[in-house]
């Protein structure tokens, strides 16, 4: 499994169990993606997710991942960095792990884990989690 599946699959599938999420009226297969991103932004890769039958279409990231943070006793800024987003979610968080994550999601700089990959990795991940139903705040996509 990619790791960006990973990513999805942990945050869609704790939305599953949320009572909070809200079902679409629309059937899934029905609902139309949204456009690629621009390549310059994301790598212009879209990762396809299917929900499980009877799961919500759209999911608040915010809202599961700020509910997955209160169970957890590590103060994490998934908000902010890659590393914190991927260990609240109990993901490899090493520099091998995002190096894929920036390979698979075709980051065109270094992948030397630097201030400027980290940042980019966030907002491609926050950007793709709402191309594949994820309610994402704006603030965290740009």
């Amino acid at each position: 499994m990619s790791i960006f599946s990973s990513i999805l699959s942990g945050i869609f599938g704790h939305a599953q169990a949320a009572p909070s999420a809200t079902p679409s009226a629309t059937p899934v297969s029905a609902q139309p993606r949204t456009a690629a991103p621009a390549p310059s932004q994301t790598g212009g890769v879209k990762i396809p997710y299917a929900p499980a039958p009877g799961a919500p279409s759209t999911v608040d990231v915010e809202a599961v991942l700020d509910g997955l943070l209160a169970q957890k006793k590590a103060k994490l800024d998934w908000q902010q960095s890659i590393v914190d987003l991927m260990k609240l979610l109990d993901l490899d968080s090493s520099l091998a792990a995002r190096k894929e994550l920036a390979t698979e999601l075709h980051y065109s700089g270094a992948k030397d884990g630097s201030a400027e990959m980290n940042i980019w990795l966030h907002k491609a991940v926050m950007q793709k989690l709402a191309e594949n139903g994820g309610k994402v705040p704006e603030s965290l996509k740009h």
